[in-house]
């Protein structure tokens, strides 16, 4: 009996085994790393590449509305418009610059506006610009532009063919219903070729020549008689004239996707939506392997 009561106190005596603690949250050292992140995609966005999405009809047909694109941020150097958000008081020059080519699609922040908007540069410093009847001379020399077939293109939700086109609307060969839309290729001095919409006679058709200053471009948009850009007054809520270039933010290099516009709530349309045949379609324009200046 006594060694059973020895050994069931020394049982009792024994301390009872404890639950390991539980690690506590770093909530700064979370936030911390939050933080970071939003550096690192922020100065990625910033100095190498970011998304931009085509709200307009202004760069049809190569850009529809609804297309996503990657921008690169770095190949004409950065400026006070480079940031993702333009914090950075607006001065001249630019950190590594270089010029944009002709017939580069580029981000370029208007004069008076914080908005990116999206235009093809046609002028550089130096150049003459002028247009007679929708043809662009430049120094003296028209810009070559030969009729094409018109481009049907998929009426949806983002691409109506209404007010802005107007007689245009038909149907494709399986019965869907397109737009017919009148194209010229142009070809620019330095052999980059991309097609436009011409429309007919319009106000912007005609346009003075004009020298580009130094470090300023001139830009237009593909869709000629439906953007407004370097031609338009800013009266007319155009560029009026040249941009200085250290406002241009980027270069368009492809598309990553596009939306016809009907995406819902509904997770069923999400895929429905895509547009077919866009997706890491190439924005550097084509360029013959002979060139003039």
């Amino acid at each position: 009996m006594a060694l059973e009561n020895l050994a069931g106190s020394e049982t009792a005596q024994k301390p009872e085994a404890r639950e390991p603690e539980k690690e506590k949250t770093d909530w700064i050292g979370e936030v911390k790393s939050i933080g970071l992140l939003l550096l690192a995609v922020l100065a990625f966005h910033s100095l190498v590449a970011k998304p931009f999405y085509i709200p307009s009809v202004s760069m049809m047909p190569g850009l529809l509305v609804g297309d996503r694109l990657i921008v690169s941020k770095y190949p004409y150097g950065w400026s006070w418009v480079s940031p993702t958000f333009h914090i950075v008081p607006r001065v001249s020059g630019r950190l590594f610059g270089s010029l944009p080519e002709r017939g580069d699609i580029v981000i370029l922040t208007p004069k008076d506006a914080s908005a990116d908007w999206i235009k093809r540069v046609i002028g550089l410093p130096g150049d003459t610009v002028e247009l007679r009847g929708g043809q662009i001379f430049l120094n003296g020399q028209p810009v070559q532009q030969e009729i094409q077939p018109d481009l049907q293109v998929p009426i949806d939700a983002n691409s109506p063919c209404g007010a802005e086109f107007p007689g245009l609307q038909g149907t494709n060969d399986s019965g869907q219903p397109v737009c017919n839309l009148p194209i010229l290729r142009e070809t620019l001095p330095n052999g980059v070729s991309y097609n436009i919409i011409d429309l007919g006679p319009k106000e912007t058709d005609d346009y003075a020549p004009l020298v580009v200053p130094e470090g300023q471009v001139f830009v237009m948009g593909d869709n000629r008689d439906l953007s407004a850009d370097s031609r338009v007054s800013m009266r007319n809520g155009g560029l009026d004239g040249p941009i200085p270039w250290e406002n241009i933010g980027g270069r368009a290099e492809f598309i990553t996707f596009s939306l016809d516009g009907s995406t819902t709530l509904n997770p069923l349309t999400w895929l429905s939506s895509f547009r077919s045949g866009r997706a890491f379609t190439s924005l550097r324009p084509d360029k013959a392997a002979t060139t003039t200046k």
